[in-house]
């Protein structure tokens, strides 16, 4: 599947690039040699996004649970999220080095039943120690999954990256909302475990699903990753571009998941402002189908461009002139326009070089995590001096340099 599209410019430039990685592969999303297979495997890994972004979405959720659960201090809860994020990275590089050398079913597989089993492991955990112990592989297990999934997609709609993957992140923002809910129905009812329970049971279903589907019928999938491999994918543009773009923009989307809630405290009720990050996760479902819908018909450069030119003036209003209930409707817009961000750069970027699509996606996986890792701990020492309210207000300088960066890319296309 080795068609180097250089443009990588979805819709008219991609589609032309596509439309050669189709004829010499075989593969075509209108004449699918086995369309149920392909069917049933896109079934199977969006319910398997789904649930794990409810996963992970639940993990912020409980941590009051956790505090009252286990009496640990602040600082123990705070390693929840980097024990999840450290072993979910390390999983997806390893898998995109390895790609195109062990068997793609059974990569999936492990991911799908590692991840419920983690889940469980999560929810029967005796102590801190043992849930932490059970997050960290969970996170293993997930990187292999999503490390797996995404590419296969990638080579199961060759003409259609951008309208999947923005399906896929779709699924993962709906699981995303349902977590949190989740959570407070089993707090509700009287054990946070009962969430994790019954979040390991959904995984029954998707896992039986894999284990019985064939082996996807893709020809031409991933290449052997080598050293000259590897650097000819770094000197790619595209994938330059979606590695700082990714950067920045995951960046802003981590110090707003982090700190909207304080933020909002003081300048909403109690409820509204527990309220607020939901809003701004729920307009990522109608968010990324609308980006989904767009990406080829648009363009993958010239769409991810107009998304930040949306999402700067709402972010402008949001965190310089709105008050009250305003804040919400700001937010909302800012997750509109910050949801299609990474399923279009990422398509873009493996448009590029589709015959690597795995170490596309780590190199994603890996400069979003770094971005949401590092933004919102230089937000937490800024908070200090500045307030929450001019930290926030310091992510418009990553979000003018994503534009900057979007600008530079979209000039190129259209020379």
């Amino acid at each position: 599947m080795r068609d180097a599209a250089t443009g990588a410019e979805g819709g008219q430039a991609g589609a032309t690039a596509s439309d050669r990685a189709v004829e010499g592969s075989g593969v075509s999303d209108r004449a699918d040699p086995e369309p149920s297979g392909r069917r049933w495997w896109t079934v199977a890994i969006f319910a398997y996004i789904t649930l794990e972004g409810a996963g992970l979405q639940m993990r912020g959720a409980v941590i009051p649970a956790l505090r009252r659960s286990f009496d640990v201090p602040e600082w123990q809860l705070g390693l929840v999220a980097p024990a999840g994020t450290v072993g979910y990275v390390l999983a997806v590089v390893l898998v995109g080095a390895v790609a195109g050398r062990l068997d793609t079913r059974g990569l999936l597989v492990v991911g799908f039943l590692g991840t419920g089993a983690g889940i469980l492991v999560m929810g029967v955990a005796p102590s801190f120690g043992l849930f932490l112990a059970a997050l960290l592989g969970r996170g293993l297990f997930t990187g292999v999954g999503r490390g797996t999934d995404r590419p296969l997609l990638s080579h199961l709609y060759p003409r259609k990256r951008g309208r999947v993957f923005g399906f896929y992140d779709m699924m993962w923002a709906l699981g995303a909302t349902a977590g949190p809910l989740l959570v407070a129905a089993a707090v509700a009812a009287g054990d946070w475990r009962l969430a994790y329970y019954a979040l390991a049971l959904a995984f029954v279903p998707v896992v039986a699903l894999a284990l019985a589907l064939p082996t996807p019928a893709v020809e031409g999938g991933d290449d052997p990753l080598d050293w000259g491999e590897l650097r000819r994918i770094a000197r790619q543009p595209a994938v330059l571009t979606m590695a700082v773009a990714l950067f920045l923009s995951t960046g802003v989307e981590g110090g707003l998941f982090t700190w909207v809630t304080t933020y909002a405290q003081g300048r909403l009720s109690e409820t509204l402002a527990t309220a607020s990050l939901s809003v701004m996760l729920v307009a990522y479902i109608p968010g990324r189908f609308a980006t989904g819908w767009l990406a080829e018909r648009v363009g993958y450069v010239r769409l991810a461009a107009g998304l930040v030119g949306l999402t700067i003036p709402a972010f402008g209003y949001t965190f310089f002139l709105a008050e009250g209930a305003g804040l919400l409707v700001g937010l909302f817009c800012i997750g509109l326009g910050l949801s299609g961000m990474y399923p279009t750069l990422l398509a873009y970027a493996t448009e590029a070089v589709p015959e690597h699509s795995a170490p596309v996606n780590a190199a994603a996986a890996v400069t979003s995590a770094a971005g949401i890792a590092l933004v919102p701990a230089a937000m937490g020492v800024l908070i200090g001096d500045a307030g929450i309210r001019g930290a926030m207000q310091l992510l418009a300088l990553p979000l003018a340099l994503l534009a900057v960066v979007l600008s530079y890319a979209l000039s190129r296309t259209v020379r």
